[in-house]
């Protein structure tokens, strides 16, 4: 398949998910009568979460570096730490040269390659000191086929021919774990027991959720907090709200994504933003949080796709949004290093010292600051705002009894203008990011955005 191939399967997949995105029938009917999220600990809505791919976050690639970067992470505004799998990876039928860190050879053990027992403990100790939450990755649906679980054949789904199958056609490099078998049940969450006890994270991120049974997570949760009370538990999970009842804290916002990206690539207009929003928000219970992401290890880097500028636009839209916002693996100085397939089976280092790039950590640093300092963007309503130019610019406030932040973010190239449906709108100031221009041309509710441009205003509510 030669690249232009590529590019048009890539954005044939980004359209389909957006579409889906907005399309009612992805959920079911037991799914949109959820009776409420699960109360999760306070601190959560207001955190930031820092996806950590060890092998490529240094050249490195180890537990030490990644501690020696925790000053710069906790001066961002990172509350959680995300490592993605810190096990063994599987040799046999691996894809790539290194192969996928989601190929699990051991559960209880750790990846040499990443350092020993006691420089994870360390990592976790001084993440700890730093206020910041470590949580593990655990791929509790498949395995590696070199597992040391193989030895448990009974472990794992099979054919009619009694032969291991993965839980994915796609997914030769794994097999598949059965919980139809009691034993599988007890030997995953007595794992997890022994990541809390013995090491001390402080929760855990569930690859592909939805392939476990959602009992086995419920059950999963009640022992974990019995450990932890306050355990956080993110699953990798789009369109499932029952999975947010009882058992998990918060899910990956991949509707959002999916529309995002058609319309960064000019498929869909930018209103289909809010149409994906209001229909997640009408399917899932109350208090449900999400994931908000532009980048992560499954996608072709944001600024790849996007720009450095449209990149940084489409993060600004999700620091804004409700829900919990990730950055990913040197996303803050825009790294464009390859990321998902190849990356996700090769050593592909961050690449640090990016140049021609506005000051993003700077920029990402304000705003997590203000998105800490004023409860509207964590605990207030979403309001969506009409616009003379839907098509390119979206318009939300975020507000609470105290105060109101009007966003206005152009998801396009080309320059915009046009005016925002809006009171009091003589009221609202600019707020002064760093890094980031503040001339202001016109006087909102009317705008002149330039090419990914955007603004966010501040008004304190009259007492």
């Amino acid at each position: 398949m030669n690249s232009t191939q590529q590019k048009l399967r890539y954005l044939l997949v980004i359209a389909f998910i957006g579409w889906l995105a907005i399309h009612p029938t992805v959920v079911s009917a037991a799914d949109a009568s959820a009776p409420g999220a699960h109360k999760s600990p306070g601190w959560l809505r207001s955190a930031v979460v820092y996806e950590i791919f060890p092998r490529n976050f240094s050249k490195e690639g180890n537990f030490n570096t990644i501690t020696a970067r925790l000053d710069e992470l906790n001066d961002l505004g990172v509350d959680v730490l995300w490592l993605m799998p810190i096990h063994p990876t599987g040799e046999k039928m691996k894809k790539g040269s290194i192969g996928s860190p989601f190929a699990v050879r051991d559960f209880y053990a750790i990846n040499p390659a990443y350092g020993t027992a006691n420089d994870f403990k360390r990592l976790v100790g001084e993440a700890h000191k730093r206020g910041m939450k470590v949580v593990m990755d655990i791929v509790a649906g498949q395995t590696a086929w070199d597992s040391v679980l193989m030895s448990h054949p009974e472990f794992y789904l099979q054919n009619t021919n009694g032969a291991i199958i993965p839980p994915d056609p796609a997914w030769t490099d794994v097999a598949g774990l059965n919980y139809a078998n009691p034993e599988v049940r007890r030997y995953m969450i007595g794992m997890m027991e022994y990541w809390l006890k013995d090491f001390g994270v402080d929760g855990f991120r569930c690859d592909v959720a939805p392939t476990v049974p959602m009992d086995f997570w419920e059950a999963a949760r009640t022992e974990l907090e019995k450990i932890n009370p306050q355990v956080v538990i993110l699953a990798d999970a789009g369109a499932k709200p029952a999975l947010l009842e009882k058992a998990f804290d918060v899910d990956s916002s991949w509707a959002l994504i999916g529309t995002l990206n058609t319309v960064m690539n000019s498929v869909v207009p930018a209103y289909f933003i809010k149409d994906s929003w209001e229909h997640t928000d009408q399917q899932f219970p109350k208090g449900a949080m999400h994931l908000r992401f532009t980048d992560n290890h499954e996608q072709i880097r944001a600024v790849a796709r996007y720009g450095v500028n449209g990149a940084l636009a489409a993060q600004v839209l999700m620091l804004t949004l409700d829900g919990v916002p990730l950055f990913y693996n040197g996303m803050e100085v825009g790294d464009a290093t390859e990321s998902a397939d190849p990356a996700l089976f090769e050593k592909m280092p961050v690449f640090w010292n990016s140049g021609g790039r506005p000051p993003l950590r700077d920029i990402y640093r304000d705003l997590i600051k203000l998105r800490k300092q004023y409860p509207a963007f964590y605990n207030g309503d979403v309001a969506w705002l009409q616009n003379t130019a839907p098509g390119e610019i979206v318009s939300f406030l975020r507000k609470d009894a105290n105060d109101e932040f009007l966003v206005l973010i152009n998801l396009s190239s080309r320059r915009v203008t046009g005016s925002v449906e809006l009171s009091n709108a003589e009221d609202f100031k600019p707020v002064k990011i760093s890094g980031w221009p503040n001339s202001v041309n016109t006087l909102i509710p009317d705008f002149s955005i330039g090419g990914y441009g955007w603004f966010i205003y501040h008004r304190p509510v009259p007492k």
